[in-house]
């Protein structure tokens, strides 16, 4: 009986230290925080913002002049003919194409938008992701989360932190006023241990 308590004993040990060496390390950032502290992110979003901007200028201004010779064709209409009628409303049909495809020429799915903006901000995020993954082999991290995707942190402490390294790797000096780690935790900053 003390040899079947001593197997079963020794057998608990190793499943225990088992799980112990198994244990996996894991750590998150907040990708929007790093993001906010990349001066070529900013830039990158202003010029995309501009660019924006003046493509929705036009598009505004080719709707508007839609609007202005639909009211004048609605003001004409009991003065033209059949024929003349069809002609203005063809017209207006055909700009209105016209319209809707720059429209969606510029802002659709895989439009100059968006090509634009794989242009600019995937060479960003493809830095962020490299820094990521030497913080994650530098710090022998299984696993880095994202704070500020789809998944739901409902509480995190922030010695798992790892953006400020991210930001380091990248040769980023963080800016005073973008804080990350703000006291929206449940954790004591004395009960943390030190990076």
């Amino acid at each position: 009986m003390k040899s079947i308590a001593k197997i079963i004993m020794a057998s608990c040990l190793f499943m225990l230290s088992s799980n112990v060496a198994n244990a996996q390390k894991f750590a998150y950032v907040d990708s929007e925080y790093i993001l906010a502290q990349m001066p070529s992110y900013k830039s990158a979003q202003k010029q995309l913002d501009e660019l924006s901007k003046e493509w929705q200028q036009d598009v505004d201004a080719k709707f508007a002049e839609i609007d202005k010779l639909y009211k004048q064709y609605q003001a004409e209409k009991v003065l033209l003919t059949k024929d003349m009628q069809t002609k203005r409303e063809n017209e207006i049909i055909e700009k209105e194409r016209a319209a809707k495809k720059y429209q969606n020429d510029k802002f659709g799915y895989e439009g100059e938008l968006f090509k634009k903006r794989a242009e600019l901000i995937k060479p960003i995020q493809d830095k962020v992701y490299a820094a990521i993954n030497k913080v994650a082999k530098s710090n022998g991290l299984d696993f880095i989360f994202d704070k500020s995707g789809d998944m739901l942190m409902l509480v995190s402490n922030p010695k798992y932190d790892r953006s400020d390294e991210v930001l380091e790797e990248l040769g980023v000096i963080v800016t005073e006023g973008v804080g990350n780690n703000l006291p929206n935790d449940t954790y004591d900053d004395e009960d943390l241990p030190p990076r």
